[in-house]
């Protein structure tokens, strides 16, 4: 018998695979990450053992401490508005940094990853649908801050992020998620040095399988594996 979380994660791994048959994807060109923020080590533990390996985190402290506590082989994923002054904390633990909004956040990623000997793998994070309730940098700007942050050491840009709006229905998003694969498209053309545009991250509980059929390789799913979230977890 499956407990809860592992029967969540079946569910939304057969509708990731049928988003990817309907797009005629191939089934490992897309990536989960469970999102664990607020979530005890306890739930995390059982999506290991259910065979995840990606888990999203928003917080640094967080991020941190769980670390310590998973098997090495965990790919951790800060997910999360990023401040500078916490840099420094996690950029030896971290598989990939989804919310570089910033260049002055680029440079303290790069900055501490030359003191670490250590090369961070970083998406930009666009705003798409301009919500000024959410971080990222506009449509018309990615480009230009995807070249300046690729003349930094350590740092390499790996593709973009977004975080579309809450939606009751997920094809409304559609337009959002095609709009950062044509950005994604357009930078791939422009051959940026140490740029290597593989990612896309785009995707959360609501609307991961729109996004999937435009091309997203890594989607963001919590409440849909852990259920609803635990604020009083600190």
């Amino acid at each position: 018998m499956k407990d809860r979380i592992g029967e969540n994660l079946d569910r939304v791994r057969e509708h990731m695979e049928r988003a990817c048959r309907e797009s005629g994807r191939a089934v490992t060109s897309v990536k989960l990450i469970a999102v664990s923020k607020t979530k005890p080590l306890a739930d995390l533990q059982k999506a290991y053992a259910n065979g995840c390996r990606d888990f999203g985190e928003n917080k640094v402290q967080e991020l941190v401490e769980k670390s310590e506590q998973m098997p090495g082989d965990v790919r951790w994923h800060m997910i999360g508005h990023l401040q500078r002054n916490k840099v420094k904390y996690i950029v030896d633990k971290v598989y990939l940094i989804h919310s570089v909004d910033s260049v002055r956040l680029a440079e303290e990623i790069s900055k501490e990853a030359v003191k670490k000997h250590v090369t961070v793998n970083i998406l930009l994070e666009v705003n798409v649908a301009g919500e000024e309730s959410k971080f990222g940098t506009s449509c018309e700007e990615a480009a230009r801050m995807v070249e300046e942050i690729s003349k930094l050491p350590g740092i390499c840009v790996k593709g973009l992020m977004t975080i579309a709006p809450y939606v009751e229905n997920a094809e409304e998003n559609r337009l959002y998620f095609a709009k950062l694969k044509q950005i994604y498209v357009d930078i791939i053309h422009k051959n940026i040095d140490n740029v290597c545009m593989e990612e896309l991250s785009m995707g959360m509980t609501g609307d991961y399988e729109v996004a999937i059929t435009e091309g997203a390789t890594y989607v963001r799913v919590g409440t849909g594996i852990f259920g609803e979230r635990h604020y009083d977890v600190v």
